[in-house]
């Protein structure tokens, strides 16, 4: 990690910056894979299966038998935390079930919304070396409990064509049937488009390595919406000197090794404390399996020493991290300060660990500075909101004139029309009962 020292603040926009990925060529690629799956459907995926995974497929389909003995092969222990995950991530998940107020807002105008499920969704799930299983929690929770009628999730195989056992147990525990052997951006394209074996879905959900979220971008500007955007995984730790240096480097650590493309800043208003974790990281990484990939998201990484807590949780919103972690005694004083994260975490005892697996929080966030316009994954990013409005005829003859006046000005006569015909027909018919009274 670099580090550096009361930088002056014209420095902070360059040191806030995300390591550089070559666009040019990474979407080139990702644009001949899309359209080959869109031309070619299971051929395609079966090809790439062989190309990248080395797995020799006859079938993408996963049986409900290959589920069955995943079930299996789980320890109760991995079934039982993986319950108590469920659990508390469905809690959380619950209290998002707001009912929606019918408002009216002019006497006889009523309006109010209506939360629909989207139809068809689809769950990536990365998997090869960490399979993601917790992800299959996060996304598939709220996706049952918003009522999405078809939940289609695509992985990718392993050599031998197999799925690694707590995805399919996670899938089968939230009640996902519809699994599929398909992993990396011709996942993403299955899932967009279709193929004979994989349903096409209105929305693609799921986290990924660089060629999944380009493959993501991609086929949004085609018609299929997705979750947010959602690259590398990167924390920032504002440390001051009631922190556990050891638990700092713990949670530095933790995010590093997602992957060689990951980052973690350290901010802290103290050049001891800052050296001191830094060292820590030095002393557990020697204990991780991990560090290859570890040591490269370090060199990507930064220490950065600030004159106090508030210049960190300034240059914090500034950067907007995927996760922020207050390590202090005293995070609630500046809790409120913050303004730009996908999820925060107060407190020494808070590790980002937590939100990964179990407190409950979605894990699924924006990173690359996307946590300045985007909130995680929750139970509202699996519906659509529709607005109803009724309106009596009392209720348009309050609201006629402003609605004829705001019309006329913009030059649309047939919308001053609209409402023009009712008001008169309702004229009318006052003037018609008025003269049959006398």
């Amino acid at each position: 990690m670099i580090t550096y020292y009361y930088p002056k603040r014209v420095q902070w926009s360059g040191l806030i910056r995300r390591p550089a990925i070559g666009q040019k060529q990474l979407t080139a690629t990702v644009t001949e894979i899309l359209e080959d799956v869109r031309q070619n459907g299971d051929e395609a995926l079966i090809r790439y299966a062989k190309k990248f995974e080395g797995a020799s497929l006859d079938n993408l389909a996963v049986k409900d038998r290959e589920v069955s003995e995943a079930c299996g092969q789980v320890s109760p222990q991995l079934k039982e935390a993986i319950q108590t995950a469920c659990d508390n991530i469905a809690t959380f998940h619950k209290a998002q079930q707001c009912p929606e107020a019918v408002v009216e807002t002019t006497p006889g105008v009523r309006c109010w919304r209506k939360s629909v499920p989207i139809e068809k969704v689809g769950l990536y799930i990365p998997g090869g070396r960490a399979p993601l299983f917790s992800t299959i929690l996060m996304l598939g929770i709220p996706a049952r409990l918003a009522g999405c009628g078809k939940v289609v999730l695509c992985t990718p195989p392993d050599k031998t064509g197999g799925i690694h056992p707590a995805i399919l147990y996670a899938a089968r525990l939230t009640g996902i049937k519809d699994i599929f052997k398909a992993g990396g951006a011709q996942a993403i394209a299955a899932m967009a488009y279709g193929t004979t074996t994989v349903p096409a879905v209105y929305k693609i959900f799921g986290p990924g390595n660089q060629y999944v979220t380009r493959a993501k971008e991609l086929v949004q500007t085609q018609g299929v919406a997705i979750d947010l955007p959602a690259g590398p995984s990167e924390v920032l730790v504002i440390a001051d000197k009631t922190c556990r240096t050891d638990f700092v480097a713990a949670d530095l650590l933790s995010q590093a090794e997602h992957g060689p493309d990951s980052q973690v800043i350290l901010l802290s208003d103290s050049k001891e404390v800052a050296a001191q974790c830094l060292a820590a990281v030095e002393k557990q990484l020697a204990g991780l399996p991990r560090q290859e990939t570890t040591l490269q998201a370090l060199s990507n990484s930064k220490t950065i020493v600030l004159d106090s807590l508030e210049e960190c949780v300034e240059l914090s919103n500034l950067y907007a991290p995927e996760h922020l972690i207050i390590a202090s005694e005293n995070a609630d004083r500046y809790a409120d300060g913050i303004t730009n994260a996908g999820s925060v975490f107060l407190g020494n005892y808070s590790c980002e660990s937590a939100g990964d697996y179990a407190s409950g929080t979605n894990h699924t966030l924006p990173t690359g500075g996307y946590a300045r316009c985007y909130s995680g994954v929750s139970l509202e990013s699996f519906v659509k909101k529709i607005t109803f409005q009724e309106l009596t005829r009392t209720g348009l003859a309050n609201m006629g004139k402003a609605i004829r006046v705001m019309a006329g000005a913009e030059a649309l006569a047939a919308h001053e029309n609209a409402v023009t015909i009712r008001l008169k027909t309702t004229n009318d018919r006052l003037k018609t009962t008025n003269d049959d009274s006398n």
